[in-house]
């Protein structure tokens, strides 16, 4: 009787999570794109790839566990001001998917936090008015407790994209993993694509055609 009990609960468990993570994902704008199949990568040495060989970048590698081509749009020293200034450039390639990583520098430089928000606000409103589909990763702030994650998680909820914190979670400070201080090496990269292809897997098929048919 117990072991019945204990097998409808977690059938009911299992169902609720189901559930809860349809009706969550149900809530990104532009889900699924209203543009271009283009996917595309914006952001700075982290999505560049530095402290990695030639097709060694997270991008590349998450192109391949997707089967998909993601065009990596990543400029060394970016911020997220610079990449606003830039958009036009992304917009040029009619996005479908677009992953939005930047705050990095702009922390290095100590430049205002609220303008660095208000810039990767800016930036999503113009790839959504795009029609794309936007996904957000998270910048670790440079201090002992975290001070950009709750901000990155606002951010994220006020414009309805899917959002991966912390883009160095389970890299930085091992070894093996880390090409300097800052940047992660191939093996490094491929963790955090791994990552991000877990949060995208459940989205795939409504964001690439192809592999809905």
């Amino acid at each position: 009787m117990r072991r019945s009990l204990f097998g409808i609960i977690f059938l009911l468990v299992i169902a609720g999570l189901i559930w809860f993570r349809a009706s969550w994902v149900a809530t990104y704008k532009n889900f699924p794109p209203q543009a271009g199949r283009t996917w595309l990568a914006l952001g700075d040495s982290l999505t560049a790839g530095y402290g990695a060989g030639a097709s060694e970048d997270y991008p590349s590698v998450l192109g391949e566990l997707l089967g998909v081509e993601i065009k990596n749009l990543g400029v060394n020293g970016q911020t997220s001001g610079e990449g606003l200034e830039r958009i036009h450039d992304a917009l040029a390639l009619e996005p479908g998917v677009a992953l939005l990583c930047l705050g990095g520098n702009d922390g290095l430089r100590q430049l205002p936090p609220h303008e660095m928000f208000a810039n990767l606000a800016a930036i999503i409103d113009r790839l959504h008015d795009a029609g794309a589909f936007v996904v957000l990763i998270g910048i670790r702030s440079a201090n002992l407790v975290d001070k950009n994650e709750k901000r990155f998680r606002q951010l994220a909820k006020q414009k309805q994209v899917l959002y991966v914190p912390n883009i160095l979670r389970g890299v930085l400070g091992e070894p093996d993993l880390m090409d300097d201080m800052v940047h992660p090496n191939a093996r490094g990269y491929r963790v955090i694509a791994e990552r991000l292809a877990r949060e995208l897997r459940p989205c795939v098929k409504k964001l690439v055609p192809a592999l809905a048919k």
